[in-house]
């Protein structure tokens, strides 16, 4: 769930090629699946469910613009967590964004619904995630865009050996890493003792 009681920052973090992937465990009965058509129903409720999108359709919409154009590399880079009755609770896509004319690998949309929060779900996923990436696209520095609203997603992504990058405009993307490091410091002191930021 986006925290917007504190102040709105765009966040930039990067991984280093060649790290180890740290285990992430799923609960008993809970399952990591890729995308199939449909599922873009699933990905719009999960993250209207967290306070990305103001309503599914405004999801939706985005969703069909930006990924189900390239439905084949949807259908090998989306994850879906569900529960064990089957439903649809927690997502991440390992996709890619442009820097001037160089692609790089990019960590997408990690959510995990509310009343599954806390579960582990979201570090499960996420290195599930950094996985299929690097199955997909070798060993590679890896990117993601988040912003303060998720720190504590950040804690997680920390956890996975990202760090916040001080360099602007990757993946076109602002980073305002200067504004957003007191709160973080604040927000996620524990995580940032034992990991760094940098």
């Amino acid at each position: 769930m986006l925290d917007k009681s504190v102040e709105y920052f765009h966040v930039l973090m990067h991984r280093e090629k060649g790290l180890p992937i740290p285990p992430g465990k799923l609960p008993g009965g809970y399952r990591i699946v890729l995308f199939k058509p449909g599922d873009e129903k699933d990905w719009a409720e999960i993250e209207t469910s967290v306070g990305e999108f103001e309503d599914t359709d405004e999801a939706g919409e985005y969703f069909g613009r930006k990924y189900l154009v390239y439905l084949p590399e949807l259908e090998r880079r989306a994850l879906f967590v569900e529960t064990p009755e089957g439903r649809k609770c927690a997502t991440a896509t390992a996709w890619w964004s442009y820097t001037g004319i160089r692609r790089d690998p990019w960590l997408h949309w990690v959510s995990v619904k509310p009343e599954e929060q806390g579960k582990g779900l979201g570090k499960a996923i996420v290195c599930e995630t950094l996985r299929l990436m690097t199955a997909i696209e070798g060993e590679r520095d890896f990117y993601l865009h988040t912003q303060t609203w998720s720190y504590k997603a950040i804690g997680i992504y920390l956890k996975c050996g990202f760090r916040i990058s001080r360099t602007d405009g990757l993946g076109g993307y602002w980073n305002e890493y200067k504004q957003a490091l007191p709160i973080l410091k604040r927000k996620l002191a524990p995580d940032i003792s034992a990991t760094g930021l940098f």
